[in-house]
């Protein structure tokens, strides 16, 4: 199973990729391994491709229920997340890789082709499924470099590019057509918020502080964010947190009190009731239970 704290140095660190080429596959399960992943966003390019069950991805504010067999493409800088459908499991690769990979002082290729996409200029669909446009291509690809990847025999970094560059190739053909980059610039906006919690979480703040982080008054940022992700900028902070705190209840034998304090709270009894109001458990029996 997969270490939580190797899960997020995916997202967190510039150095996870092996060495040969910036590429690799990690399996997950939810929620199996964790309850969710929640909102994020990094500079590599992502694909989550679900092995079994269903679940839920949510990119750019918006959600998409996935199944066996979806694949969701995430562009760098989009802000996403992953979450249990109900009570249903799901079994998902994260595939990530640099897309500087494509990159050349001898050609243009990238700048005149790949960067749209790598850039959310074009307009590409988040998800791939049966029916949409290019889906077989990039499934077959992924297929490829799951089976080149497994083995890693000889050069086997130059299949995993030379499959890439045919997967984008196939995109580039079916999709040109411009993003309206109205939605891109309001989620911009609140990408500095984002990380902010995911690096700081543990810390004390407030709304205000946020909103100044965001560049908008107080009572701006509250609609906005809302308005951008569906919850108040305080669920988020406090779902975040609990995340988090459930993900140490099961890798850590630190006291609930410690865990409590550690992702942000600092009133057991408010954190206990916030976690039996998220996971329907208290946090002792979550971590018995689980």
């Amino acid at each position: 199973m997969l270490n939580i704290n190797e899960y997020q140095a995916i997202h967190e660190n510039v150095s996870h990729f092996d060495y040969n080429i910036p590429y690799n596959t990690y399996p997950c399960t939810i929620p199996l391994d964790f309850e969710s992943v929640p909102l994020h966003w990094h500079e590599d390019v992502e694909f989550i491709y679900i092995k079994k069950g269903s679940g839920v991805i949510v990119i750019d504010g918006n959600e998409h229920i996935v199944n066996a067999g979806d694949i969701a493409f995430i562009i760098p800088g989009m802000v996403h997340g992953i979450f249990q459908l109900g009570t249903d499991s799901m079994e998902y690769e994260n595939i990530l890789f640099d897309g500087k990979l494509f990159s050349s002082s001898t050609d243009d290729f990238f700048d005149t082709f790949l960067l749209p996409f790598f850039s959310n200029t074009v307009e590409v669909p988040h998800v791939f499924r049966q029916g949409v446009a290019g889906y077989e291509s990039v499934r077959k690809y992924l297929d490829s470099n799951d089976n080149i990847s497994s083995h890693r025999e000889g050069a086997w970094g130059l299949a995993i590019k030379g499959n890439l560059y045919l997967l984008l190739f196939d995109l580039v053909t079916l999709y040109e057509k411009k993003n309206d980059s109205s939605g891109k610039k309001k989620i911009d906006k609140l990408k500095p918020v984002i990380k902010y919690v995911e690096l700081h979480y543990s810390e004390s703040m407030t709304v205000a502080e946020m909103a100044d982080i965001a560049g908008f008054s107080e009572s701006h940022f509250m609609r906005f964010f809302k308005d951008t992700f569906g919850v108040s900028f305080v669920t988020y902070l406090n779902d975040y947190r609990l995340s988090m705190a459930a993900r140490l209840l099961l890798a850590t034998e630190d006291t609930i009190l410690d865990i409590s304090q550690q992702v942000g709270f600092e009133n057991l009894s408010h954190f206990n009731r916030k976690f039996k109001a998220k996971y329907d458990k208290t946090p002792k029996e979550y971590r018995i239970n689980k």
